[in-house]
């Protein structure tokens, strides 16, 4: 009886100290070195005294580290500090004249429309706005060049005539201040210029239609709506094919230059006129949908 409790005393005994051991192990894998006591004050001042001895003693001179006020050649420290601080260069000053395939200058571009508008028939066009001797203006550009004249600057310059409702393209030569070419053609319409846009608007607030938009306007802001420069405005050409209904009155949009809008409130909420149509060569506001 005495012999089988010493065996099982044993047993216990011995699977303690097996326990303990596995524990005491895992302790030492989990906690390397100096691992727990640099979290006390004079833990972390001993590992910092031994980390700066030991880089001390086998880094060289220079490799100090990156974030270090004291190394020169660290990111944080005097090398950072001595870096110019960054500067934008000005833009280059544009000249009267560029070269070869640059875009038009300013001078430019106002020398091509003064040309393209010399013609003696420039008199009996109109723009947006019923003016006549000045047609709409819609853009300038460089224009192509020619085989052997790769040097020679050009603009192609394109005008919409209301009072015949037809786009107008002339080709001018900056140098020798010649028109070249005149070219007409009707039922084309290029995209709509700001000009156009600001005109469409403003009979948009001039007719019955536009009550609605005067209306949202004076909720949004508590005040009134009286000119097309309180609203934030932009738009396109009113392109009938696109279009599943079209109404009778839009018909011969696409012979006439018209157009459709979108705004907002400057710096407020959107005012919807999507669904209001202007007609810029009949001077009519039409609504869709």
């Amino acid at each position: 009886m005495y012999e089988i409790v010493r065996r099982h005393l044993g047993k216990v005994v011995a699977g303690a100290a097996m326990a303990v051991t596995g524990t005491a192990v895992a302790v030492a894998i989990s906690l390397p070195g100096t691992a727990g006591a640099e979290d006390t004050p004079s833990g972390r001042a001993a590992g910092g005294a031994g980390a700066s001895g030991a880089s001390a003693a086998g880094a060289p001179s220079g490799a100090r580290g990156t974030d270090g006020a004291g190394g020169a050649e660290g990111t944080g420290g005097r090398g950072a500090a001595a870096l110019a601080p960054a500067t934008v260069a000005p833009a280059a000053a544009e000249g009267d004249r560029g070269t070869g395939t640059d875009p038009l200058t300013d001078t430019e571009l106002d020398r091509a429309r003064t040309l393209a508008l010399g013609p003696s028939d420039t008199a009996a066009r109109q723009d947006v706005d019923g003016d006549r001797g000045r047609p709409q203006h819609l853009g300038t550009e460089l224009a192509d060049p020619l085989p052997g004249r790769e040097g020679e600057r050009r603009a192609q310059v394109r005008f919409y005539d209301y009072a015949r409702d037809e786009l107008v393209t002339r080709t001018v030569d900056l140098t020798t201040g010649r028109v070249e070419s005149t070219a007409t053609s009707r039922g084309v319409q290029p995209s709509a210029h700001p000009e156009e846009l600001r005109a469409a608007l403003g009979l948009i607030l001039a007719s019955p239609l536009g009550k609605g938009v005067r209306e949202d306007y004076r909720d949004a802001t508590g005040g009134e709506l009286e000119s097309p420069d309180q609203l934030w405005f932009n738009g396109d050409v009113y392109r009938t094919h696109r279009e599943r209904n079209v109404p009778g009155a839009l018909s011969r949009c696409g012979e006439h230059r018209c157009v459709r809008l979108v705004t907002k409130v400057r710096n407020g909420p959107w005012i919807d006129t999507r669904n209001l149509i202007v007609d810029l060569s009949a001077k009519n506001v039409v609504r869709v949908g």
